[in-house]
């Protein structure tokens, strides 16, 4: 693939060993899907990732669950699409064949305050995070971080990538993001958009394009998700 396509997150076909072969949409080089033999200790040690390392995360004080893994997932969506269901603090990577990459999220306030579709149309390494105007209203004291916004590194709210999701011309303002409260996963929380160990959000940053489509589910008046 030509370094245009891969700096416009072009598209490749890759093939991971996943109880027999399996075709993947994603970027070139990413890792290996998880398996019954996954090296969990490993996929959540601490991250060297640039200026910072990124501490590891106890990952079996938390329900099994929320780990990353490969889960039966069955959907009408093209393989390769993202699909979050912030009700039951999940996020799905679709794989085709039935099956999709889970991983555990939580969700802020604005995670359950926008559903529908839209497309990652921005990714950032590092992000700067500026608070939203209501939470300056808030805590009056954030309001010195709207401009310059806050720094990147080990205390940013949004981690160590940020997925920025748009509709068209329109920035939805919905993020898919790390956090630095990592207990927070599994959880529904006071802010932010879909949080993510930094660990996966770094995961899946490195399998998705630009253009990737995103469906945030919506509560279904039944008790469970729709699209």
């Amino acid at each position: 693939m030509s370094r245009r396509a891969l700096l416009s997150g072009g598209l490749v076909v890759t093939t991971a060993a996943l109880a027999g072969c399996q075709t993947v949409v994603g970027l070139p080089d990413q890792a290996e899907l998880p398996d019954a033999e996954f090296d969990y200790a490993a996929a959540y040690a601490a991250l060297p990732d640039g200026d910072f390392t990124w501490p590891a995360i106890n990952y079996q004080n938390f329900d099994r669950q929320y780990w990353r893994q490969v889960v039966e997932y069955k959907t009408r969506e093209r393989p390769g699409t993202i699909i979050v269901d912030p009700y039951n603090n999940f996020l799905y990577w679709t794989l085709g064949n039935k099956k999709a990459l889970r991983y555990g999220i939580g969700v802020g306030r604005a995670g359950f305050a926008w559903s529908g579709e839209a497309l990652i149309r921005v990714k950032r390494e590092h992000p700067i995070w500026r608070p939203p105007q209501e939470m300056i209203a808030r805590k009056p004291s954030l309001a010195r971080y709207w401009e310059k916004g806050y720094p990147p590194g080990l205390k940013n709210p949004l981690g160590a990538r940020a997925m920025d999701l748009w509709q068209g011309s329109t920035d939805t303002l919905f993020r898919i993001h790390g956090t630095n409260q990592p207990t927070s996963i599994g959880k529904n929380v006071s802010s932010g958009c879909i949080r993510m160990w930094q660990q996966d959000v770094i995961d899946l940053f490195n399998r998705v394009p630009l253009r990737t489509k995103v469906i945030v589910l919506e509560k279904d008046p039944n008790g469970g998700t729709q699209s």
